[in-house]
């Protein structure tokens, strides 16, 4: 086993002055929210508000909060042997865990790692598919390893030409039919998008060879299986690793950090099966390859539900949401169409993202003035609850299956069926906002972030802190939640939203996200529309428990610790990337 090493940061505390202004209104009647009370924080306070004040159905929603939550701890850390690489234990929040550093001078170590294998097939070309097949590529190269990297695509896709134009060809042995390719792979990354993995799980399962390898990038198909209480087959080893973000991603920051000793994504790596001894360093080789800055163990169960989960919520679908929802409000109160995308948009992909993926969400909180920081609070605590009431919906659908069969079922949708119509995936950027956001963007100066606008940081924020919350009472690793809730968002996803707005974002995902976004992103704008702006126009008061907490929440600290981990150079979206979806690669703004 490879020797381990450890270190940890300080969790920084709130100054005392600040303490001092944000203690509990005692004259308040509130009543204890089990679900969110715990040892590192103070209970959470509720106000009960009288049924016939007219809040605009805020004591409905607080009343449906009162039912009292088990707690779930965090799950023992998932240790892992390596015999290849360095496994180092990092310290987050109090919570040991064991991460891989990753660099391009471990490249030469990629043939320990995929010994005894002679043919790597990458099945799909979608969003993950042609990162992950050059990544690898490109690395085993630099390794001199003999390892052939082949695509596998269905025949007659229009992926061919693209596959081709990367370098992949039919004459080398690079490219080839979906089915003759996993036939002849002993590890076999299944890159195809999770509703057509579930329609066709059976045929690729019997074309594996014995005791070879099955990739995944994303648990759903296990998800799927045990909604029909099934598994994988028991003569091949399972195994994934989860970029946190999307392809294009993957691939843009590996082709900026060759200069650098590499940058990436940072990606998350699990063993569901293991027949012959190999798998642990056969995931963590592939992670590496791909450039991923560290890789932390998880499961594939604990995967999909936090990836499926995150999608849908700040990740994409509900920072969609809340920025329609808040340019609507700006401009229905007097300001101009091109300073409410800025005070949403901009903001929030731009100052919000940079500081929260450099310094952290306190120091988002401790750049505003003293006025400035009560407008973040009233907008903070009006929308935390009603952020994690459809956050919590959202986990629950997917944990039970719900979420997953929707997926298989929209994948279904996409074709003429039963005498009904195609129904393809909309466009999500033609409205009047988004509009106004090709003329914000095509006058502004390079390297403008936008303005750190108060209200607009509050809502953001109080939605990444109660997705932080729904994953860490569900008992996920910290290491998953800094990086589903934070770091994918603010390193990897936003600034594709910056860069053209939020098509650009979520339609370089993967089919799964795409959907999801869609399908939740009105949820978020209704429920901040309904509940925590008409709050703040009946002054509710600011809940100081709420705010108190999340300025002392241990969070703080782990995100320093992950902070540390990331690679020191930002990605660069340009409005003409080349390495997007084919679609979306026109010079726009």
């Amino acid at each position: 086993m490879a020797a381990t090493t450890s270190f940890a940061a300080t969790v920084p505390s709130a100054s005392s002055s600040l303490c001092k202004t944000l203690k509990s209104d005692s004259k308040t009647p509130s009543l204890n929210l089990g679900f969110l009370s715990s040892k590192a924080f103070k209970p959470l306070r509720a106000r009960v508000l009288p049924a016939c004040d007219n809040v605009g159905g805020t004591g409905s929603a607080l009343a449906a909060r009162m039912v009292s939550t088990p707690l779930i701890k965090t799950p023992a850390p998932l240790d892992f042997e390596t015999s290849v690489f360095k496994k180092e234990k990092v310290s987050l929040a109090g919570h040991d865990e064991y991460i891989v550093r990753g660099g391009r001078d471990l490249f030469h170590l990629l043939p320990d790692a995929f010994k005894g294998i002679k043919q790597i097939g990458v099945i799909g070309w979608g969003s993950q598919g042609p990162a992950q097949a050059q990544n690898l590529r490109d690395s085993l190269v630099e390794a001199k390893s003999d390892i052939v990297v082949k695509v596998g695509l269905r025949k007659g896709s229009k992926s061919f030409a693209e596959a081709r134009a990367a370098g992949f060809t039919e004459e080398t042995g690079t490219l080839g039919d979906i089915y003759e390719t996993i036939s002849g792979s002993d590890l076999v990354m299944l890159l195809i998008s999770d509703s057509a993995q579930a329609d066709n799980y059976e045929k690729i399962f019997s074309h594996m060879k014995p005791n070879s390898i099955l990739g995944l990038s994303h648990g759903f198909l296990l998800g799927h299986l045990q909604s029909f209480g099934l598994d994988f087959p028991k003569n091949i080893s399972v195994i994934a690793v989860c970029p946190k973000g999307m392809g294009p991603s993957v691939r843009r920051l590996y082709v900026q950090g060759k200069e650098i000793n590499g940058a990436g994504i940072n990606s998350s790596f699990a063993v569901h099966q293991d027949v012959d001894g190999r798998a642990t360093d056969v995931a963590l080789g592939w992670s590496v390859a791909l450039g991923s800055p560290f890789t932390f163990a998880t499961t594939l169960e604990q995967e999909y539900k936090s990836d499926i989960f995150g999608e849908r919520g700040i990740l994409l679908g509900a920072v969609h949401g809340i920025v329609e929802c808040l340019f609507r409000r700006y401009t229905e109160h007097g300001m101009s169409e091109e300073l409410a995308y800025k005070n949403t948009v901009e903001s929030i992909t731009g100052i919000i993202s940079k500081t929260i993926s450099t310094q952290g969400m306190l120091a988002v909180y401790n750049a505003f003035s003293e006025e400035e920081k009560k407008e973040f609070e009233t907008a903070y605590s009006a929308s935390f609850y009603p952020c994690m009431d459809i956050l919590y919906e959202c986990y629950e659908d997917v944990a039970s299956g719900s979420e997953i069969r929707s997926v298989v079922l929209a994948g279904r949708r996409f074709y003429e069926k039963d005498g009904l119509p195609a129904f393809p995936m909309g466009k999500i950027d033609q409205t009047r906002m988004w509009k106004v956001g090709e003329k914000v963007r095509s006058v502004r100066p390079p390297g403008d972030l936008g303005p750190l606008y108060p209200f607009t940081a509050g809502v953001y924020v109080a939605l990444m802190m109660a997705q932080i919350e729904i994953l860490r009472k569900k008992g996920h690793s910290y290491s998953e939640i800094i990086n589903e809730s934070v770091i994918e968002s603010v390193d990897s996803l936003n600034p594709f939203m910056h860069a053209r707005g939020v098509s650009f974002m979520v339609d370089n995902c993967s089919t799964t996200a795409r959907l999801g976004s869609r399908k939740w992103a009105p949820r978020f704008d209704y429920i901040i529309t309904q509940q925590a702006l008409v709050a703040v126009d009946n002054g509710v008061p600011i809940n100081r428990d709420l705010i108190s907490n999340f300025l002392s929440d241990p969070v703080h600290g782990a995100i320093e610790v992950c902070a540390q981990l990331r690679p020191t150079l930002d990605i660069s979206v340009p409005p003409d990337a080349d390495f997007v979806r084919p679609e979306l690669r026109q010079s726009s703004n």
